[in-house]
C-alpha cells in the first residue's frame, strides 16, 4: 500500500531490538547443525596458514571472566585472519594433569570416606578432568568461539602423553637434563616442588632477627688482626628474614672489598659493615659505641664461627654477592633453603647436609630439643627464646617485603633441598641462545621482550620433577649406586611412549622392570617422579602442533595469554623449543592484563565485585561481552563493571541502528538487477565509498597489528560521523523523495549496499552473532555464511586528479560545519526551528567560493537548508572561510512531501516533488 505522498519510506524486517540472549542460542544450533567450522576450513584449505596456538587453561572449575576475555580475543584474531584469506585451524586445549585435580579428587574421596589405589586414583583424576573440560567447553562455545571442539588437545590424551614423553626424550638426547640435590620452591601443603609460575608474591610484615655468630677462637682472631682485646667475645652480626633457617647455617659470607668495623658495645664486640653501623645502632637505640678497628672483609676469610642454636661449627667465606645497602653487610648461608645460598656455598665447596625439616615443614628431631616436630611457620617465638637464652639475639625488627606464596593454597612457600630432575639453563649456552632467539620475536606490548630477557637472565635451572601421582611420568631407570640414567634411555623412551599411546600414563606404573630390563633390572630402579605440568604445556608446540601434518613445516604465528605467562607458558615453551629447535616456538607473543573492576581492584568474593561471564551472556548476550573485549586496551589492566557494560551496550546499539538504516533503505533493492555503473554514481556517493575504503584499509591494518581496540574505534567513528552525522542526513531527501528506480536513488542505494557489505565483514570477528543475523538480511545472492567470505573488494577511491577529489570534500564539509554552527546559533536565538526553515547568506573567501560554485543549486541539499546564497570576498584571507553571514526564517511555504520551503506550493507539494511523482524525475549530479 502506497503512503499519502508516494514516498520511498525505509522498510526492513531487521529488528531494532537484538534479543541476543535468545537469538544467539538459535544461531549456535544452526552453526552446529551445519558443521560451520568444518565448512570454513574446507573452503579455506588451500589458503595461507595462520596458527594461533591455544595456551591450555586448567581443567578445573568454571571459566571466569579472564578465561572469557582470553578466548574471545583469540577468536577475534582468528576470525580476522580468516576474513583476510587464511586457513585458520584453531585447536582448543586443556592442561589436565597436576595437583589441583589431585586435591579435588582427594576431597571427593574424603567425603565418601574412601581409600583407593594409585591406579584407581589416576582413573578418578582423568574422569574428573573430562567432566571439567565438558563444562568449560560448553561455556566457550556459548561465547561464539570457533574451534575444533570435537577434537581438542588434552594433555591427558594417550597420544599427547606419549608425545610429551618423546619431547622429553629430545631434551635428554641434547644432554640438558640432570639429577641433583639443590633448593627448590616447596609448598608444605602441596608436599611438592613448585614452578616459578606457580608462585605469587605477597607483600607482608614479618619479624626479622639480627643475630650474633660468635667467633670460636677469639685469641687466634685477635692475633690475625693484630689487636689486643681481653675477656671479650667477638661476633659477626647477621640479619635474617627467616629465623627458622639459622639451625641450617653452613657459613656466613662477607664481601672481601667492603670495609667492616669492630664495634665495642658494653661487653660485646660485634662486626658490622662500616656503612651500616649508624643505621643499626639507631635501630637498636644504642647511643654510645666504640670503633676498635676498621678492616676489609677479605681478612675474615676462613674464620670459624659457632651456630647460636645448635653450636655447630661453620666458617666465614667471601663473595661479591654481599652488599652494604641493607642488613649488616654479613649474610648467613643456609644452602638447603636458599638458591643464592646454595650457589655461593657450592662455589666454596660447601655441601648441603641433610634437611633440618621434613617435607611438611616440621623440624626433625636432631635440630634442637625445643624445636622437635615444630612447624617452621610457628617457630619464630621459640627461636627467639633460644637466641635470647644464649645471649646471641641483638635486635628484632618488623620488616615489610614480598614473600613467595603458593598460588593454590595461599600459604608461604620455602626453599628446601631435595633430589630433583633439572633442565640446565646454562649448558651449551642455552640461556645465551634463548636471549638471542627472542630478538626475532614480535612482542606485543613491546616491553615483553625486556621482561622475557630479564626472566631468562635470572632464571635458575628448571626443576621439572614433581612428587605427585597424577602426571606424566619421567620414564627413566637410574642406577641404584651411581644415580645415572640407563645408557639405553633414549631407546627405552620411544618404547615406553608407544606403550603410553595404547594405555596412557598408567603403562609406566604397570611396567615390570624385570621384564623390561632383564639382567639389568637388579642394578636399576624406576623413577617415580612426574613431570612439572609446565613441561606438559610448554612442549605442546612439539607434541601437538608439529604432529599436525598441515602444520609440520609452519612456525606458530601467535601465542596469546595473560601477563603472568611470561614466567609460565611463554618461557617454558621458549626453553623447550630452543633446546630442540634452536629457535623460539612463536613469531609473535601477545600478552594481556588481568581483569579488574572499574576502580582497578582485583576481583574477589570478599569485595563482592566478581562478574561472571555466564551472567553477562545470560542477561546481555555474548556479542556484548565480545564487544567489551574488543573495546578494551588489553595491554593494561582490563576494567569491567555494570557501568562499563552499559557503555558497551550503547556502542552496540549505535552499530545496530546504523545497520538497520542501511537495510531499511535497501528494501526492494536487488543487486543483480539494480547495481549501476560507477561512472553513473553521484559524486557524494562516490565520496562515501572512498571514505569506506579508507576506513576499511585502517581496519584491516589494525586487525593485522592485533590492535582490536582501534578497530572498534574506527567502526564506531565511521558509523557516528561519516554516516550518522554526514551522509545519512544528506541522502534522506534523495532516498525518500526521488523516483524509486531513478539513477540518483539507485546511486545512493548502491553506496548503501557497498557500505553494508563492508561493514558486516568488519564486525564479523567481533560481533559474530550479529554479523550472522545481518548477513541473512542483506539483499542479493550470497553464500550462506559471512564467515566463509573475505574483505569486501569492490570499494574504490575518488580520483586524486579529479577537481572533486577527497581534499575538495574535506573543505566542503569544513564549510558545512561552519554553516551548522550558524544554524545552531539561529535555533538558540529562536530565529528558526528546523534547518530547512533557514534562508542563509554568507560571504566567503575565494578558495571556498570556487568550490561552492561547482555544487551550485545542489549546495542546499548538502547543507539541509531551503536556500543558501554565497558571495565572494576577494580580499579575505584563506585562513578564514566565512567573513559574515545573515540567517533568516524562510517566508516561503513548506512542502508537505519533502519539507523544503518553496514560493510555489500547489496541493501541499512543490514543483520538485511533482516532478518526482508524476513527472520524469529530478536530476542531480553531485548531492
Amino acid at each position: 500500500m502506497k503512503n499519502k505522498f508516494d514516498l520511498n519510506l525505509p522498510k526492513t524486517k531487521f529488528p531494532m531490538k537484538a534479543c541476543l540472549t535468545e537469538n544467539e542460542l538459535i544461531i549456535l544450533k544452526e552453526w552446529e547443525k551445519d558443521n560451520l567450522y568444518e565448512k570454513i576450513l574446507n573452503i579455506k584449505k588451500n589458503k595461507k596458514i595462520f596458527i594461533l596456538h591455544d595456551g591450555p587453561p586448567y581443567a578445573n572449575g568454571d571459566i571466569h571472566i579472564g578465561h572469557a576475555f582470553n578466548k574471545i580475543l583469540k577468536d577475534i584474531i582468528i576470525k580476522s585472519k580468516n576474513m583476510d584469506g587464511y586457513y585458520t585451524y584453531f585447536i582448543p586445549g586443556w592442561d589436565c594433569h597436576g595437583l589441583p585435580i589431585e586435591q579435588k579428587v582427594e576431597e571427593i574421596l574424603k567425603k565418601q570416606n574412601k581409600k583407593i589405589s594409585k591406579k584407581k586414583f589416576r582413573i578418578k583424576c582423568r574422569e574428573y578432568a573430562f567432566k571439567q573440560i565438558e563444562k568449560q567447553k560448553k561455556d566457550f562455545i556459548r561465547l561464539g568461539i570457533f574451534a575444533d571442539w570435537v577434537n581438542p588437545y588434552l594433555t591427558m590424551n594417550f597420544q599427547t602423553e606419549a608425545n610429551i614423553v618423546r619431547t622429553l626424550g629430545k631434551v635428554i638426547k641434547n644432554n640438558y637434563i640432570y639429577k641433583g640435590k639443590k633448593p627448590v620452591y616447596w609448598c608444605t601443603k602441596c608436599v611438592s616442588s613448585l614452578a616459578e609460575a606457580e608462585v605469587n608474591y605477597v607483600k607482608e610484615k614479618t619479624l626479622t632477627c639480627y643475630v650474633m655468630f660468635n667467633i670460636i677462637n677469639s685469641n687466634v682472631f685477635k692475633k690475625i688482626l693484630n689487636i689486643e682485646i681481653k675477656n671479650y667475645n667477638i661476633s659477626f652480626l647477621i640479619w635474617t628474614t627467616t629465623p627458622w633457617t639459622i639451625p641450617a647455617n653452613r657459613a656466613i659470607v662477607v664481601n672481601s672489598e667492603i670495609y667492616y668495623q669492630l664495634i665495642k658495645i658494653n661487653k660485646k664486640i660485634i662486626i658490622i659493615a662500616k656503612n651500616l653501623v649508624n643505621i643499626i645502632m639507631y635501630k637498636a637505640k644504642i647511643i654510645k659505641w666504640k670503633i676498635l678497628l676498621e678492616i676489609k672483609g677479605k681478612h675474615f676469610k676462613n674464620i670459624l664461627i659457632k651456630n647460636p642454636i645448635n653450636n655447630k661449627i661453620s666458617s666465614v667465606i667471601t663473595s661479591d654477592y654481599v652488599s652494604e645497602t641493607s642488613g649488616t653487610g654479613i649474610v648467613h648461608m643456609a644452602p638447603n633453603h636458599g638458591l643464592d645460598d646454595y650457589k655461593i656455598c657450592h662455589q666454596n665447596n660447601i655441601k648441603c647436609l641433610e634437611n633440618i625439616i621434613d617435607k611438611k615443614g616440621f623440624f626433625v628431631n636432631s635440630v634442637h630439643p625445643q624445636l622437635d616436630k615444630i612447624s617452621i611457620f610457628s617457630s619464630t617465638k621459640i627461636i627467639i627464646k633460644i637466641l635470647t637464652k644464649t645471649n646471641t639475639l641483638f635486635l628484632l625488627e618488623n620488616y615489610v617485603h614480598n614473600y613467595p606464596y603458593c598460588w593454590r593454597h595461599k600459604i608461604q612457600i620455602i626453599y628446601i633441598s631435595t633430589s630433583q630432575w633439572f633442565i640446565s639453563i646454562d649448558k651449551k649456552n642455552l640461556r645465551k641462545l634463548a636471549k638471542k632467539v627472542i630478538k626475532k620475536v614480535n612482542w606485543i606490548p613491546n616491553w615483553g621482550y625486556k621482561r622475557m630477557y630479564l626472566m631468562l637472565d635470572k632464571r635458575p635451572d628448571w626443576c621439572i620433577s614433581r612428587q605427585r601421582t597424577w602426571g606424566i611420568p619421567i620414564p627413566l631407570f637410574v642406577n641404584k649406586k651411581t644415580q645415572k640414567i640407563h645408557v639405553n634411555s633414549l631407546k627405552f623412551i620411544e618404547k615406553i611412549a608407544c606403550m603410553i599411546e595404547k594405555k596412557g600414563i598408567q603403562a609406566w606404573w604397570d611396567l615390570n622392570i624385570n621384564k623390561f630390563l632383564g639382567e639389568d633390572a637388579i642394578l636399576y630402579e624406576k623413577v617415580t617422579d612426574v613431570l612439572d605440568v609446565w613441561f606438559d604445556s610448554g612442549s605442546t608446540h612439539d607434541s601437538i602442533i608439529k604432529k599436525i601434518k598441515k602444520f609440520k613445516k609452519n612456525k606458530i604465528d601467535v601465542y596469546l595469554e595473560g601477563t603472568d605467562q611470561y614466567r609460565g607458558w611463554f618461557i617454558s615453551s621458549l626453553i623447550i623449543s630452543t633446546i630442540i629447535n634452536n629457535d623460539a616456538p612463536y613469531k609473535t607473543v601477545i600478552s594481556h592484563g588481568f581483569t579488574v573492576d572499574e576502580n582497578g581492584k582485583k576481583m574477589s568474593k570478599s569485595l563482592g565485585n566478581i562478574i561472571k561471564p555466564q551472567s553477562i551472556v545470560n542477561t546481555l548476550g555474548s556479542d556484548i561481552l565480545r564487544l567489551w573485549v574488543s573495546s578494551t586496551d588489553y595491554t593494561n589492566e582490563i576494567h569491567i563493571s555494570s557501568n562499563i557494560l552499559n557503555r558497551i551496550t550503547e556502542i552496540y546499539r549505535r552499530i545496530r541502528n546504523t545497520v538497520r538504516f542501511l537495510l531499511s533503505n535497501l528494501d526492494n533493492f536487488i543487486p543483480e538487477k539494480n547495481l549501476i555503473k560507477i561512472e553513473q554514481m553521484l559524486i557524494l556517493d562516490k565520496w562515501i565509498i572512498h571514505r569506506t575504503k579508507v576506513t576499511q584499509n585502517k581496519i584491516i591494518k589494525y586487525y593485522k597489528e592485533y590492535n582490536i581496540q582501534n578497530v572498534v574505534q574506527e567502526i564506531t567513528q565511521f558509523c557516528s560521523i561519516d554516516l550518522g552525522s554526514i551522509y545519512f542526513d544528506i541522502i534522506k531527501d534523495r532516498q525518500y523523495t526521488f523516483k524509486k528506480f531513478s539513477i540518483e536513488r539507485l546511486s545512493c542505494q548502491m553506496s548503501l549496499y557497498m557500505i553494508l557489505e563492508s561493514l558486516v565483514r568488519w564486525i564479523t570477528p567481533i560481533l559474530s552473532f550479529t554479523a550472522h543475523e545481518i548477513w541473512n538480511y542483506i539483499p542479493g545472492i550470497r553464500s550462506k555464511y559471512v564467515f566463509t567470505e573475505e574483505w569486501y573488494s569492490k570499494l574504490f577511491y575518488l580520483s586524486s586528479n579529479s577537481i572533486m577529489n577527497n581534499k575538495y570534500w574535506d573543505e566542503i564539509f569544513l564549510f558545512k560545519n561552519k554553516i551548522n554552527k550558524i544554524i545552531e546559533y539561529a535555533r538558540n536565538k529562536k530565529i528558526i526551528g528546523s534547518s530547512l526553515e533557514a534562508n542563509i547568506t554568507v560571504f566567503v573567501n575565494t578558495n571556498i567560493y570556487k568550490k561552492l560554485v561547482i555544487l551550485g543549486s545542489e549546495l542546499r541539499f548538502l547543507l539541509l537548508v531551503s536556500n543558501i546564497s554565497f558571495y565572494e570576498e576577494r580580499k579575505m584571507s584563506t585562513n578564514k572561510l566565512i567573513k559574515s553571514f545573515k540567517i533568516t526564517k524562510s517566508k516561503y511555504f513548506k512542502c508537505k512531501r519533502c519539507w523544503y520551503f518553496y514560493k510555489n506550493i500547489i496541493n501541499n507539494i512543490c514543483d520538485r516533488c511533482r516532478l518526482n511523482t508524476i513527472g520524469d524525475g529530478e536530476k542531480r549530479l553531485f548531492i
